[in-house]
């Protein structure tokens, strides 16, 4: 129901999206590595944030795995107020929101979801979506940050398109105060 070129499609857009929010500067490196994860295995990440996109078409499930590391902390929290939570929470939905800019040219009907916070141990419970696709992403960010990511989509109607994806970071979105 899906096509490999949608896949593919889907996958770019997903290391474009990470490769420009998930890092706190763009100098910062971002590496992304597909994983086979035998069936019934799970990340060993303790939480993850997990944010839809949905059309008439298909919905998309972006969930993004973490542990509340010292070096993640430091990464994402640096010297500033807040909680690791609440900043990846606002790091997730930047990813989501850029993947969603990238996938409205070609499904102008979308919608997005706030993200939101599970334990790892619900992640299993994807199957009872009756996903058509899912893979799983190890992200390295810099020398010390582990995350992990997993698509998971179901379609609703055959799905085939081919995404043009920029690998410039485009300044949308933000506020500017004047």
């Amino acid at each position: 129901m899906i096509s490999a070129q949608a896949i593919d499609s889907f996958e770019k857009i997903f290391y474009y999206a990470a490769r420009s929010r998930l890092t706190v500067d763009s100098a910062h490196s971002c590496e992304i590595t597909p994983v086979a994860l035998p069936e019934g295995e799970t990340r060993t990440h303790a939480d993850v944030v997990v944010l839809t996109i949905s059309s008439i078409f298909f919905r998309l499930l972006l969930i993004l795995h973490f542990d509340n590391e010292q070096a993640t902390r430091n990464y994402y929290l640096g010297a500033g107020q807040g909680t690791l939570e609440e900043s990846l929470l606002e790091v997730s939905n930047l990813c989501c929101g850029a993947m969603n800019q990238q996938l409205v040219e070609y499904f102008p009907d979308l919608g997005m979801s706030t993200p939101y916070l599970l334990s790892s141990g619900c992640v299993p419970y994807l199957d009872q979506l009756k996903p058509d696709h899912v893979s799983s992403y190890r992200v390295m960010i810099g020398d010390s940050v582990r995350l992990g990511a997993t698509l998971c989509l179901c379609a609703d109607a055959p799905l085939d398109f081919a995404a043009k994806v920029s690998d410039t970071t485009e300044s949308v979105g933000e506020l500017e105060l004047f």
